[in-house]
């Protein structure tokens, strides 16, 4: 930030929040985001819907679709889960590189850019000819869905009305699972008549609605702005939309002036959030993650064929296995929408960390329960319940993530959030191929995750609050200082 900039900062004008106009723009923000999020669950989520179909070599009723990776293609567990992986590894990349560049561009663009990147991937997918074309194409796509991934937080935390900012980003962010339970849904319903590829041409409609959408609606944040030194366009567009200018900052009290440390230049990007104020809770959120999004992904691609498998072990014919197999699939998305609300509403009173640490106990714990022997109605209710806390596990980790950062380095804390726990994401489908490629059954897989969740829960309990007050200035001030007194000293 130059010198103009800086002085022209110092003068914030003072503008209020007008409710009505919050509430409205904050609906849409939510909308608009929610629903790139829902394709982005859909995306991941519909590789595991049609893996039975590609596993056992089942056909494609649309016949003119009927070469390459369609019907008759048998792919071996080890490479279904390599195949799962890819995805992520795209996702990964794709918000990493949001984080480095997202609190310099802009929260609006990244949202464009990713809606417009992973629809055209999905399209594309939908026409892959062989297998090593599908997985590259998986792996681009991701690189839209993490955009994605990294921005929705960071955007909605800063449009959200004080006192909401959980509930708000459980509303974006359940739009991941609810996309899985869209993809269930469809594959239910839609799977023998339009096969794999149709319900990828399916994941590429965004492009025909949601773009237009963002682009008309969506607004670039106010506070964003600040942190960029354009006082006048933050002002105008407060005006325009009701978001306040005066806001304090949900997770420890912040002004907004102080927040954006407008009267010094500061770290942005990834240097910020591994500065001494935010290192140790950088690892630990990201180990969350890690453990959240290894869960999800783990068991969104491979709890339809381990039910399956299960109840076709048990003397259930075929097809009637693999319908249960994902009506599993779409409690465990439902669960994760349901569940993650009301866990959102719980943590905006009682803060997001107790919530995150109870219900990764309950996922370990449901998880556990399901290698029993237990009727089928009661194994429903705990992979519902494991839905809470797997899925919506992640809805929080990724609001409790958006809230502890400020203004800039937000978008880099989501962005790391994202990337680093999509490395767990990627382990994930890993470790259920592997699994199943040594014969093990799914109680081994279970055991697995209700470890991961175990571990994820440690990971919460050590999150600190990030330290306050000091800027990178007088961090610097005071750490000459200090030198300088240990030369007197010596």
């Amino acid at each position: 930030m130059d010198t103009t900039q800086q002085l022209r900062a110092r003068s914030i004008p003072d503008i209020p929040a007008d409710p009505a106009k919050e509430a409205r723009t904050a609906g849409w923000v939510a909308a608009i985001a929610g629903l790139s999020l829902l394709f982005d669950g859909f995306d991941l989520t519909v590789y595991g819907t049609v893996l039975p179909g590609l596993a056992t070599g089942g056909s494609n009723t649309l016949g003119w679709w009927s070469s390459g990776i369609s019907g008759g293609l048998k792919i071996n567990p080890a490479v279904a889960g390599e195949l799962g992986s890819y995805a992520l590894i795209g996702v990964m990349i794709g918000a990493l590189t949001a984080g480095a560049i997202g609190d310099r561009i802009g929260r609006k663009k990244l949202i464009l850019a990713g809606i417009a990147w992973f629809s055209l991937g999905m399209f594309a997918t939908a026409f892959a000819q062989s297998i090593a074309v599908f997985g590259t194409l998986r792996l681009l796509t991701g690189l839209g869905l993490g955009v994605l991934l990294a921005t929705a937080g960071a955007v909605m935390a800063e449009f959200a009305p004080a006192g909401k900012r959980n509930f708000y980003n459980a509303i974006v962010y359940s739009g991941i699972p609810a996309g899985g339970v869209l993809a269930a849904v469809l594959g239910l319903a839609l799977l023998g008549h339009i096969g794999w590829r149709g319900m990828f041409m399916v994941g590429a409609t965004p492009i025909l609605f949601l773009f237009p959408l963002a682009l008309a609606k969506l607004p670039e944040s106010p506070r964003w702005l600040l942190s960029r030194g354009q006082v006048d366009k933050a002002a105008e567009i407060s005006r325009r939309t009701g978001i306040p200018l005066t806001e304090h900052q949900q997770y420890g009290g912040v002004p907004v002036a102080e927040d954006l440390h407008l009267e010094q230049p500061q770290k942005t990007g990834f240097a910020g959030i591994f500065s001494r104020k935010y290192l140790v809770g950088t690892l630990f959120l990201g180990f969350m993650s890690f453990s959240g999004l290894l869960l999800t992904f783990g068991l969104n691609t491979w709890l339809p064929t381990i039910m399956g498998g299960h109840f076709k072990d048990a003397g259930m014919g075929a097809d009637a296995a693999k319908q249960y197999g994902l009506i599993f699939l779409l409690l465990l998305n439902g669960g994760a929408v349901v569940g993650g609300l009301i866990a959102s509403r719980v943590a905006d009173k009682a803060g997001p960390q107790r919530v995150i640490f109870t219900t990764f106990t309950l996922a370990a714990l449901s998880l556990t329960l399901m290698t029993f022997g237990f009727p089928i109605p009661l194994l429903l209710a705990f992979i519902a319940v494991a839905g809470v806390g797997v899925l919506g596990t992640q809805v929080l980790i990724y609001g409790f993530t958006s809230n502890y950062y400020t203004t800039n380095v937000r978008a880099a804390g989501v962005a790391w959030c994202s990337g680093f726990g999509r490395l767990g994401g990627i382990l994930g489908p890993l470790i259920g191929g592997w699994l199943a490629a040594a014969g093990l059954k799914g109680d081994a897989a279970f055991y697995v995750f209700a470890g991961v969740a175990v571990f994820g829960a440690v990971m919460t309990v050590l999150v600190p609050r990030p330290a306050k007050g000091r800027s990178d200035a007088e961090q610097l001030a005071a750490e000459q200082a200090e030198e300088t007194a240990r030369h007197a000293v010596s």
